[in-house]
């Protein structure tokens, strides 16, 4: 598989995620996170793929995040609840999201991407 790059073009972490991966020459398919959002079944596999805490997969910065309460709400929710409410709106994943199928990483630390993507 070759790597995703899962993100909001207008985001500015994204921004910076995808300039490092443009400056370190790693090749990428790039997939906007809202037209193709990632299914229940492939945000199940990022899970568990990643080995992180599954609230970590939320955007908690957003906008939507904030409207829906989920601060409050997550703690309550099953893990299938919780999968189903992320594939639900994009907008609601942490990104950007950057895959290969064997490795993951969730945001934008420039540290992590050099340990995992260089």
């Amino acid at each position: 598989m070759s790597i995703q790059f899962i993100q909001y073009p207008k985001c500015t972490t994204c921004k910076k995620a995808q300039k490092w991966l443009d400056d370190n020459g790693v090749a990428y398919e790039s997939i906007h996170i809202v037209e193709q959002t990632p299914s229940k079944e492939q945000l199940q596999a990022y899970y568990e793929q990643s080995g992180l805490p599954l609230k970590k997969f939320f955007n908690t910065s957003g906008v939507k995040y904030r409207e829906l309460g989920l601060k409050d709400k997550l703690a309550t929710m099953s893990e299938d609840e919780q999968l189903s409410l992320l594939a639900s709106d994009g907008m609601l994943i942490k990104r950007p999201l950057v895959t290969d199928g064997k490795k993951l990483t969730l945001g934008f630390k420039e540290s992590d991407f050099l340990e995992t993507w260089k």
